[in-house]
């Protein structure tokens, strides 16, 4: 066996492996947080080199695909954080903490798992980009609803982050693919396993990071964690496959509505809530990795590499 599919068999224990020595020792790897959006950077323009510009082309036509998943992203989680906060009975700063979760856009990384599980990359990537578009409208309006609190998203903030760490390495990829085509196979056919490397290394820097919060062991709010982003993978799948979508779109719109944009939370959280309020989202940014990443093994699985 090639490293290549060394690496793909591997990938699960790699990212728990790895996420146990920052545990152990969180220096080793909480130097990656400076270089996370030049991580997720290089593996978008992976993904470019393996996608045409006729998948956007198609991801775009198949509006309804996309709009589903909008709709269920920003339906499910909040309607989840606040069900999943009644039924534990978190504390007031936990359960306001688990509705700016849900009522976030769908993260960067969701994107990756998508293509690291063979799903559907480019609806991925316009679901992401629409949703993320729509925060600073969206999430301030659930919030007030839910919680009766007034916030504020950055929205130039949002676009920066998303063209410099989606949208400009993806049409760098695009383009170049575009260009090369055949000759290059051999460079895009080993980009699996870099994204697989990569996005270990980011879940370990995270646990690092979040160390401290981890091994204080808030059981309710793990619990409330786990529940909730649970339910937003099986509901997301489910329901898009009620709505109409093969599995492959389904797939894509479950990982899409269980991988919030926890960073956005936390912030959040920080500056017009509180610490207590951020721990939800700390937690759900190392739970919703560790979920894709093991959702993205089985489902790949089901889907050949095109290498």
């Amino acid at each position: 066996m090639n490293a290549v599919g060394l690496i793909e068999r591997g990938f699960l224990p790699l990212a728990l492996g790895l996420s146990a020595l920052a545990l152990a020792h969180p220096p080793l790897f909480t130097w990656i947080a400076p270089h996370i959006a030049l991580g997720l950077g290089v593996i978008m323009f992976g993904m470019g080199l393996t996608l045409d510009f006729s998948d956007f082309g198609r991801a775009f036509r198949n509006w309804r695909g996309a709009g589903t998943g909008i709709v269920l992203q920003y339906t499910i989680m909040p309607i989840l954080a606040v069900a999943v906060s009644a039924l534990l009975g978190l504390p007031p700063e936990a359960a306001v903490g688990l509705v700016l979760v849900g009522a976030c856009p769908g993260g960067t990384a969701s994107n990756v798992i998508t293509y690291l599980a063979r799903a559907d990359v480019a609806l991925s990537v316009v679901m992401t980009l629409v949703s993320t578009m729509l925060a600073p409208l969206v999430t301030p309006a659930l919030v007030q609803l839910l919680l009766g609190h007034e916030i504020q998203v950055d929205f130039w903030a949002m676009v920066r982050s998303v063209f410099w760490i989606v949208l400009f390495p993806l049409l760098d990829g695009l383009i170049i693919r575009s260009l090369l085509r055949d000759r290059l196979r051999p460079v895009a056919c080993i980009f699996p396993a870099i994204s697989m490397v990569t996005i270990s290394l980011i879940i370990a820097c995270v646990v690092g990071l979040n160390q401290k919060t981890i091994l204080a062991f808030p059981a309710l709010v793990m619990a409330a964690v786990v529940l909730h982003n649970a339910a937003g993978f099986g509901l997301g799948y489910h329901c898009a496959r009620l709505m109409g979508s093969d599995a492959t779109r389904a797939r894509t719109i479950s990982i899409e509505v269980g991988m919030q944009n926890s960073g956005l939370a936390v912030a959040l959280a920080g500056a017009f809530f509180g610490p207590a309020a951020a721990l939800p989202g700390a937690i759900f940014s190392l739970w919703q990795n560790l979920v894709g990443v093991a959702l993205a093994r089985r489902w790949s699985r089901t889907n050949p590499p095109k290498c």
